[in-house]
């Protein structure tokens, strides 16, 4: 199994540096930060309970474990932004984003 979190590792890092983010980090987390941004980003190989604290937070899982993270994040409830991105074959999906600055009038 270490292979499958190597490479689901290594394609969070490719997915974010892609997106012009600065990657630092080792392992299932890392930072990726791009302008104000930091992003805390966490690899799932398994639905695992989500971290209690953080600000901007980031789950990138394969596709067919992204809804039942989705589900437990939204059952938890955490204090924080959080998105997932699902990962299948060489293609990626934001599931869900967290929500934008307002627009003011």
């Amino acid at each position: 199994m270490g292979t499958v979190n190597t490479q689901l590792d290594d394609e969070a890092r490719s997915i974010f540096t892609r997106l012009g983010y600065t990657v630092s980090g080792d392992g299932a987390e890392f930072t990726a930060e791009r302008g104000w941004k930091a992003v805390r980003v966490t690899t799932m190989a398994e639905p695992d309970d989500p971290p209690e604290s953080g600000c901007l937070r980031c789950f990138v899982t394969r596709r067919s474990e992204a809804r039942e993270i989705r589900r437990r994040l939204v059952r938890t409830d955490p204090d924080y932004d959080w998105a997932i991105i699902s990962v299948a074959n060489d293609d990626y999906e934001v599931v869900r984003a967290p929500p934008g600055p307002e627009a003011s009038a």
